[in-house]
């Protein structure tokens, strides 16, 4: 057999075995009952962290090749994640709910075709995390749960609105990422998204408030321009010690004539989570707020 003959023979296969997955899978969708999911595919970590959070982790089967939290997910396959999602794969487990992103149109097209429900996640503000967690709960069996933690959530931030109410509130930069020890690729929070609104939350005023956008890549230029009174770094891949961190914030050294530098309004925040829009947002805020406040205490 030629190596041509080989290949076409191999996609055959795959192909096939792909058109009787599906079928069967049409099959299974078409007498689904009403009952909720047993068995959930989340392509989505922060989802998949709620999923955990209001008691529906033993329902998940597998995740994205992102997810790290809950630990439980680590012992869990992975199927790809939001440019690769690994359909054939995916369908040989079975799943009767699948958590997707908004963008990922393709596969919802071919969930669609295999009768597989699927949950649309679209990326949004600070409110639409309390909102998707009670829809999300609504779907998988668990309302009563996921509203408990929703109302947690939605308590805690309260408080720490409570606290900084009427305080000034310092305009800052909101940076998550840039090289390490170095002040090149500095990606802050523009006008828009879950991170702004978290730093308007724990009472701050977002440097970059005017640009609508998620992200602003930000020149030192243009720092020196808008003269931060604070800057706040967060850093969710870094576990960093506290020598590291005191590296980190020497770096802007290098633009001391920025108000938050020169008066060693630097800090740098790490730690897993810290740019997920997932049940630890409250915590998030509480800490931002701290950083930019930390003379408010418990008002």
């Amino acid at each position: 057999m030629s190596a041509d003959s080989a290949a076409c023979s191999t996609r055959h296969r795959t192909s096939r075995g792909l058109t009787t997955a599906l079928a069967a899978l049409m099959m299974l969708g078409a007498v689904a009952s009403a009952q909720p999911p047993r068995r959930i595919i989340s392509l989505v970590p922060a989802l998949t962290q709620m999923l955990f959070a209001m008691g529906a982790g033993p329902q998940v089967v597998a995740v994205s090749s992102y997810d790290e939290d809950p630990p439980e997910v680590r012992a869990l396959p992975r199927v790809g994640a939001l440019l690769d999602p690994d359909i054939e794969r995916i369908l040989s487990l079975r799943p009767d709910l699948i958590i997707t992103y908004g963008s990922q149109t393709d596969l919802q097209a071919q969930l669609q075709r295999a009768a597989i429900p699927f949950f649309d996640y679209r990326h949004g503000g600070l409110s639409g995390i309390t909102q998707t967690m009670r829809e999300l709960g609504e779907r998988t069996g668990h309302t009563t749960e996921a509203d408990r933690v929703a109302r947690g959530i939605e308590a805690r931030l309260a408080a720490v609105s409570k606290r900084v109410a009427g305080l000034p509130r310092p305009r800052t930069l909101l940076v998550f990422g840039r090289e390490r020890r170095a002040l090149r690729n500095i990606y802050a929070s523009g006008g828009r998204g879950f991170l702004h609104d978290m730093l308007e939350a724990a009472g701050g005023t977002n440097l970059f408030a005017d640009i609508d956008r998620e992200s602003v890549q930000a020149t030192t230029e243009l720092i020196l321009a808008r003269a931060p009174d604070v800057i706040l770094e967060v850093r969710s891949a870094d576990v960093l010690t506290d020598e590291e961190a005191a590296r980190e914030v020497a770096a802007w050294n290098a633009l001391i004539s920025v108000p938050a530098v020169g008066r060693h309004r630097v800090v740098v925040l790490t730690g897993k989570g810290l740019t997920v829009p997932g049940p630890d947002v409250a915590e998030v805020v509480e800490r931002m707020s701290r950083a930019l406040h930390p003379r408010a205490g418990d008002r």
